[in-house]
């Protein structure tokens, strides 16, 4: 029996979370077992020229009424494989903060999703959404909580002593809320407490003037080690408006580190698994919820819920089974 032939479309190969998540899927040993997984980088501007020689399609592309003739041309060109969509861009909290024409937006997810034969939702609270709006079918939406390599972030050392640096890691763009946390953090009144933010991107002149003189703040850059950035700090905070997954939460929790989420979108995923929710995400409630994880002077609990069961092994499973249903 020949192999499963999987092909992973991708228009943007920018260092960030879709990009890990593909390196995840096309190395992890378990889901190598029975496909062979490829990534394909295509230009949405150009016309399909010839096939590709997949059983399984996956797009992982930003849905748009620009893409729309690029798809049903994808369609019309792969009329014998599978087609499926990972929706990693848009939720409930993307569309209150960036769209302005709701009806005009619902119409295009829904045209475009009728294309593939499954769509998948990174987290349980985008499925839901997709779902509750009408953007996707029941029968035709998978389920399958983003995921990479944990190993390295189970293997830092644990947080054995009050908390005083608090990390927010990610890319310095609107969506994150950092401005919101470095105006809470200046709010606080503890001078052995430190902010640590790991990322660059366009709003970093407008979160260095927010941070002032503040000599409390410090902005570290871009880096390429995840997992030495992580093992600096002793919390993670998360204000993000909109948030399909979040791959720095479950990096933070395998590490054992305290993880503080703004409720929104798949961000409330991890509030099971021992994510504080701040409130309703204003300045004032994280202000507070600096000040509380700052003050606890016992020795934190630890954290490690991304170890039992294993979350690789989750997300590997749910691919194979996936993977088995649309053959």
């Amino acid at each position: 029996m020949s192999r499963l032939r999987v092909v992973h479309l991708v228009d943007d190969t920018t260092a960030g979370g879709v990009m890990r998540v593909l390196d995840h899927l096309l190395t992890a040993p378990e889901l190598s077992r029975d496909a062979t997984h490829s990534l394909q980088v295509v230009d949405r501007r150009a016309v399909i020229s010839g096939r590709i020689k997949a059983d399984v399609i996956v797009s992982h592309l930003a849905v748009s009424w620009r893409i729309l003739p690029w798809l049903l041309s994808l369609r019309a060109c792969h009329p014998h494989a599978k087609l499926i969509h990972v929706e990693h861009s848009y939720t409930k909290g993307f569309v209150a903060a960036n769209v302005t024409h709701p009806r005009r937006f619902a119409l295009l997810l829904r045209t475009a999703y009728r294309i593939f034969d499954r769509v998948v939702a990174v987290s349980q609270a985008q499925g839901d959404w997709l779902q509750r709006s009408g953007a996707v079918q029941a029968s035709s939406l998978t389920v399958i909580q983003s995921c990479v390599d944990l190993s390295a972030f189970r293997s830092i050392a644990p947080v054995a002593h009050p908390i005083r640096i608090i990390g927010a890691i990610g890319r310095l763009d609107r969506q994150k809320g950092f401005d919101t946390l470095i105006k809470a953090f200046r709010l606080t009144q503890r001078s052995d407490v430190s902010l640590y933010i790991y990322g660059e991107g366009c709003e970093e002149v407008a979160l260095r003037a927010l941070a002032g003189d503040d000599p409390r703040i410090h902005f570290k850059g871009f880096t390429d080690d995840p997992v030495g950035a992580m093992a600096t700090v002793d919390a993670v905070a998360m204000p993000s408006l909109w948030e399909a997954y979040g791959l720095v939460a479950i990096e933070a929790l395998a590490a054992g580190r305290r993880l503080m989420v703004n409720p929104v979108d798949g961000l409330t995923d991890h509030i099971s698994h021992g994510a504080q929710a701040v409130r309703d995400g204003s300045i004032s409630a994280w202000k507070n919820a600096i000040s509380d994880i700052t003050e606890q002077q016992s020795e934190l609990r630890n954290l490690r819920s991304c170890s039992e069961p294993r979350l690789e092994d989750r997300f590997a499973d749910q691919w194979q089974k996936l993977l088995a249903e649309v053959q």
